[in-house]
């Protein structure tokens, strides 16, 4: 009994440890996604986007994806696990049952070298930029 109290507190460390190191934000990916974001305005967040509008998506390094939309509209991703993992060579592996991407859905990280699967992100809302209309 002693041994399997433990192994649970020692899960239970590792697991707070490891949302704490999930917590911190990455200084060249929060610099990076700034630069990408400058001269635009954040609109109201929402749970899902179109796929089938998206025209391609970045990831920004232990931090984000950014989708880009008709209009030149971005939508900003943080992802509220996993964000830590992403790396901008991976490559995003969705399964959805609609043509949407929601704030539910697991997005699996493939290796683009050795094609396999090596992580994945749990989906956080979708934070709209846009340039502000003159």
């Amino acid at each position: 009994m002693r041994a399997m109290v433990l192994g649970l507190s020692a899960v239970l460390v590792l697991a707070a440890s490891g949302a704490v190191a999930a917590d911190r934000p990455n200084p060249e990916g929060e610099a990076k996604l700034a630069k990408l974001l400058e001269g635009r305005a954040p609109g109201k967040p929402v749970h899902c986007i179109n796929l089938r509008a998206a025209e391609g998506s970045e990831i920004i390094d232990g931090t984000a994806i950014v989708y880009k939309g008709p209009g030149g509209r971005l939508y900003v991703n943080r992802p509220r696990g996993g964000a830590e993992d992403l790396r901008r060579d991976d490559i995003l592996v969705t399964k959805t049952v609609t043509a949407q991407l929601c704030n539910i859905d697991v997005v699996t990280l493939v290796d683009s070298l050795s094609r396999f699967q090596r992580g994945f992100v749990n989906l956080g809302d979708f934070v709209p930029y846009a340039k502000p209309k003159p």
